[in-house]
């Protein structure tokens, strides 16, 4: 499972960057297909960074240009402690980079969009670019379910376990939908403007080399692995009840797959307390303990 750094994503944030544009379309003139596609072919090279944003016409529009491909030194640490304790579920999926990441965005876009879930329109694409829609509304932008946890958590318990439960309906919405997400990271759910929960970040497809039941407990796991710290010092027991309510109408191959992910990663709840040994650690621990409580023995 991919560690996130919670305010220090490596990746760029929907609701931060922003970028300068062409002028805009003339006000009435709807855009056509075909001034998307120009309009990347002629943006994607003036462009810096890998995310940015861009005002074309009355639209917010987001664009991702490919960088390097990724090597796969990286994956293997998690593929060793996924091999160690005999957890497929934990094996990483490799996120290629480049090119290859720009088609794989753009195919699960359009495979969670034909499904009817929230998530960014495919406007235009090349091999090395994607330009996708924002998910504001009215000139509203989508709110990061991270930086709404972090702020339920400052009212109190029963507000960070009222926002947490849409993290958890969110992604069972996804699930009763036959699909899958991929990073399932609180980071990468938002609220747009009308309540509806939308889905980002799509630049890995774990359903290339997993089971669906496999996919699935990822996203549980990748959940709870970004918010874990947040509720197990908030209201663990409460919680338990709102996790097995929502997981209850997880297929069974899911829910056994959480139960034997519980039972092999118990031991983790010893993992150091303290800060020094890193934030990653923190976040491991806090799920182990989490887990343990909520399925016993």
């Amino acid at each position: 499972m991919n560690p996130v750094r919670r305010g220090a994503s490596t990746r760029v944030q929907m609701r931060k960057s922003m970028a300068s544009a062409p002028a805009p379309l003339e006000a009435g003139a709807p855009p056509l297909p075909e001034d998307y596609a120009e309009f990347l072919r002629l943006t994607l090279p003036q462009q810096e960074k890998a995310v940015a944003s861009h005002r074309f016409g009355s639209e917010r529009v987001w664009l991702k240009k490919a960088g390097p491909r990724h090597g796969k030194l990286r994956y293997h640490l998690l593929a060793a402690i996924a091999g160690a304790l005999r957890l497929d579920v934990l094996k990483p999926v490799p996120n290629p980079g480049g090119e290859a990441a720009i088609a794989i965005e753009a195919e699960r876009l359009r495979e969670l969009g034909a499904a009817g879930l929230r998530v960014p329109a495919v406007l235009a694409q090349q091999a090395d670019g994607l330009l996708i829609s924002d998910l504001g509304q009215s000139g509203r932008p989508p709110v990061v379910l991270q930086e709404r946890l972090d702020q339920a958590a400052a009212a109190g318990p029963a507000a960070l376990l009222a926002t947490w439960r849409e993290g958890l309906a969110a992604i069972a919405l996804v699930h009763a939908r036959q699909t899958y997400l991929s990073q399932a990271f609180d980071r990468n759910l938002v609220q747009c403007p009308d309540g509806t929960i939308g889905y980002i970040d799509f630049e890995d497809d774990p359903g290339e080399t997993l089971p669906l039941a496999e996919c699935q407990a990822r996203d549980w796991l990748s959940y709870l692995h970004s918010t874990a710290m947040l509720v197990d010092a908030a209201s663990p027991h409460a919680a338990a009840a709102q996790w097995h309510e929502v997981l209850d109408q997880a297929s069974e191959d899911v829910r056994d797959r959480l139960a034997i992910a519980a039972g092999r990663m118990r031991w983790l709840r010893h993992l150091p307390a303290g800060r020094r040994w890193g934030r990653d650690t923190q976040r491991v621990r806090a799920v182990a303990r989490l887990l343990a409580r909520w399925y016993g023995s």
